[in-house]
């Protein structure tokens, strides 16, 4: 047990050195494939002329090109399977043409044919190294494997063997640490070359948050509308049931005292308040009408209610997303609220259309203007709103108006 407790420091170093071993032997053979195809054209009988040299030089690079894609994936399942490094594969950049217009490729060729040689000629030499210093540390037991003539007849052998034997396992710790740092070299230069760009992996990011963030939206949306039939289904219907309950009572019960009808008259007009506060909520949340029939009606509705003529045109042949649906609602809505709080104005008028898969929501009238989104108008927040499905806000409003508010918002049905 002591023996093995002194060892364990001096073995450290070469603590997980095999898979690193491994995988510079595997790197030199795949590099040698790709190596091959580029000698080819200049052994013995080689090209001697101005074209076959171009052509000796352009087609294996071609031929690389095209082979990149499978020397890439076997070295990339040598790093998977021989250190546990996982290099992501770049985007497919399609049809053969485009493949080799990608800047992808050529990155994969510039290992394939520069970065991977030199690093392969390191792993050569490592492996040299490896056999060189196992043949010196281990020279013991091959004086001891040769006649005993031989030993007899060179005096001093063991002298030498020792110091042939010290040198053989410095090669071997040498060999150990070059192995680890070829092999992490080798899986760095991997990734710059063999794996997406920073450019594409940016991109990739970009597209999972974009995801994500649809289905949060998307989520959020269905949420509400859940809420807005429960809401809708349960408490709305029983404060109705109340209210009606309290009317028939109030027409009913004649012989009450005066006290109890003024505590009935009271708890009728508060309910019959409820039930208009609840129904504001629940238009607030995601009107039903939105969901059942659309944005047309749902917008129609909005322009009903609103306290001044509103003009509205709609032109939705495919209905969209309901998460563009509801923003293109509650951007209407907040925004003739607005006017109708702010603007001073005598009319407004709204245009929603589709245009090359998106959905223009315009909002005009002809008001004072000078709207400001900040200023705690609620503008700020219908941009932000906007912003949530990738959509476009702007506004102009100049003193004396007119105010027009212009929304973009991507319609994938």
């Amino acid at each position: 047990m002591p023996l093995l407790a002194l060892a364990r420091p001096l073995l450290r170093p070469f603590d997980g050195v095999g898979r690193s071993v491994a995988c510079i032997a595997v790197g030199v053979l795949v590099q040698l494939a790709a190596l091959l195809v580029v000698a080819v054209p200049w052994l013995p009988g080689g090209p001697d002329e101005v074209l076959s040299v171009l052509a000796a030089v352009a087609v294996p690079l071609a031929v690389l090109a095209a082979a990149a894609p499978v020397l890439s994936a076997v070295q990339r399942a040598r790093f998977r399977n021989r250190l546990g490094v996982e290099i992501a594969a770049p985007a497919p950049a399609g049809s053969v043409v485009r493949r080799l217009r990608a800047e992808s490729t050529w990155r994969q060729v510039r290992y394939h044919l520069l970065v991977g040689p030199l690093l392969a000629l390191g792993g050569a030499v490592t492996l040299l190294l490896w056999a060189a210093a196992g043949v010196a540390a281990t020279v013991y037991v091959w004086i001891w494997a040769l006649p005993p003539e031989v030993r007899l007849a060179n005096i001093g052998y063991t002298t030498q063997a020792a110091y042939v034997t010290l040198a053989g396992a410095a090669g071997l710790y040498a060999a150990a640490w070059l192995s680890g740092v070829l092999a992490r070299t080798d899986a760095r230069a991997a990734a710059r070359r063999l794996g997406p760009s920073r450019a594409e992996l940016l991109e990739q990011r970009v597209e999972e948050v974009t995801e994500s963030r649809a289905g949060v939206l998307d989520a959020a949306d269905a949420e509400r509308r859940r809420i807005e039939r429960d809401l809708h289904d349960g408490a709305q219907q029983r404060l109705v049931s109340m209210a009606v309950n309290l009317g028939l009572a109030k027409v009913t019960l004649k012989d009450l005292p005066e006290d109890a009808r003024k505590v009935i008259d009271e708890a009728h007009r508060e309910a019959k308040e409820a039930i208009a506060e609840l129904s504001s909520l629940v238009r607030g949340l995601h009107p039903a009408v939105l969901e059942d029939r659309g944005l047309d009606a749902a917008l129609s509705g909005i322009a009903e209610r609103t306290p001044l003529p509103v003009g509205l045109s709609a032109d939705l042949p495919v209905r969209p997303a309901p998460a563009v649906e509801a923003v293109a609602y509650f951007v209407v809505s907040e925004a003739l609220a607005n006017v109708v709080k702010h603007a001073r104005a005598t009319r407004a008028d709204v245009r929603v259309e589709t245009r090359g898969g998106i959905l223009l929501v315009v909002v005009t009238d002809d008001g004072v203007g000078g709207a400001d989104p900040t200023g705690g108008t609620g503008l700020a927040g219908l941009a932000k709103r906007v912003a949530s499905v990738d959509g476009t806000f702007s506004i102009s409003s100049p003193a004396g108006g007119p105010t027009v508010v212009t929304v973009e918002l991507p319609c994938a049905p």
